[in-house]
């Protein structure tokens, strides 16, 4: 295993994506497909964002009611 590819592994791997996302994105490296594969990663960091916004909606709501409890 190349460089390049144990750093993509462990890239997607640490931000929590499945073996079979892992396994696509180095399926795509192999294969020499750069524009596939900057596409892919652009998805799965969208994927990311969209967690993010998520996550940060639920943070919203716990102030919210932290807020709320100061007041009872």
């Amino acid at each position: 295993m190349g460089d390049y590819e144990i750093a993509l592994t462990d890239c997607l791997s640490e931000s929590g994506f499945d073996a079979d996302t892992v396994n696509e994105a180095v399926r795509l490296y192999k294969a020499g497909n750069k524009d596939d594969l900057k596409r892919f990663l652009r998805s799965k960091r969208c994927d990311l964002i969209e967690q993010m916004h998520e996550n940060q909606k639920r943070i919203d709501r716990f102030d919210f009611m932290i807020r709320q409890s100061e007041r009872i």
